[in-house]
């Protein structure tokens, strides 16, 4: 049980997953994350990992002992202040896997096989003065994944079928069937199409520069479900407007929910609303994960997804 008066909602949920929490314990809402706390001896937090939890919210309530955030990605929260002040975090890894694995090939197929062009084609009626454009095909292509955490081995399973050679970069070696390049360059030159699966980190911070993306080439596909930060968006549309790559396929940004508006006018682009866990059986069993955790901090039981900070 989750007591009364215990857990504070920082921002706003969807609907659907705001009906969830409510259903399972009831929160004190602070929808504003930047006004001042309301009075009370909250000991968790309760936020979505696309809502800053600022530093200057947590000082005010010294008897916060743990956050729980809805979400895989947690560099919405102040890690460094938590991890100094003994606070614990959780996120919700593994639940949204299969959402945003779908998304990643869908758009990918979407991106190389150009299918909302395509489509628009039909309407327009187009179709009936000139043959549509010839595509990609996937079969026969290299395909590198940055970051073969939960998400890149889910998502390198679901690539297998499609006869494809896969290799990977991240801080180390995994005990996975493909190819391993240390440097993100070396996987770049080495593949045609490009996914991101990585933790947004300083360590990865615009990781995916003019450099990356030269390496890629002017054939290579970009595919970006991790984190906007994790790529230069400046290099990227210069890559874009100069066809130094063929394209990319983007769920996120660096400003969202208003990307820079050059990405909008590009004919090389498929662009998504970060939209990889939405889908409602996803939301629903992340919400679940995130109040399982705060249900576990109460009952003084280890948590189930704790973010090792």
């Amino acid at each position: 049980m989750i007591p009364v008066n215990s857990v504070l909602q920082v921002g706003h949920f969807p609907e659907l997953m705001q009906a969830e929490i409510d259903r399972r314990f009831t929160p004190t809402y602070h929808l504003d994350p930047a006004a001042p706390a309301p009075a009370g001896n909250f000991e968790a937090i309760l936020i979505r990992s696309n809502t800053n939890l600022p530093e200057a919210l947590v000082k005010q309530i010294p008897s916060i002992r743990m956050v729980a955030t809805c979400g895989v990605g947690y560099d919405n929260l102040p890690l460094a202040y938590l991890k100094q002040q003994g606070i614990q975090a959780t996120n919700t890894p593994g639940v949204l896997n299969d959402a945003v694995c779908e998304l990643a090939i869908g758009m990918m197929l979407g991106l190389m096989r150009r299918i909302p062009e395509s489509e628009a084609f039909v309407k327009s009626g187009a179709w009936a003065k000139t043959p549509f454009k010839l595509t990609s095909t996937l079969a026969g292509k290299q395909v590198g994944i940055v970051g073969m955490g939960r998400i890149g081995q889910d998502l390198a399973k679901r690539l297998e079928p499609f006869k494809v050679e896969i290799a990977y970069s991240g801080p180390s070696p995994k005990q996975v069937p493909y190819t391993y390049y240390p440097k993100v360059k070396d996987l770049a030159q080495n593949c045609d199409v490009l996914f991101l699966a990585c933790p947004a980190t300083p360590d990865t911070d615009k990781m995916v520069n003019a450099e990356v993306l030269g390496a890629l080439g002017p054939t290579g596909f970009l595919v970006n479900i991790a984190r906007g930060s994790v790529v230069d968006e400046n290099d990227l549309l210069y890559a874009l407007q100069h066809k130094k790559i063929a394209g990319a396929a983007l769920d996120v940004f660096e400003n969202e929910p208003n990307p820079n508006k050059v990405f909008l006018n590009l004919d090389n682009v498929l662009l998504t609303p970060h939209i990889g866990s939405a889908t409602t059986e996803t939301r629903i069993a992340m919400t679940n994960l995130a109040v399982d955790n705060l249900e576990a901090f109460f009952a003084k039981q280890p948590l189930l997804s704790e973010v090792h900070h």
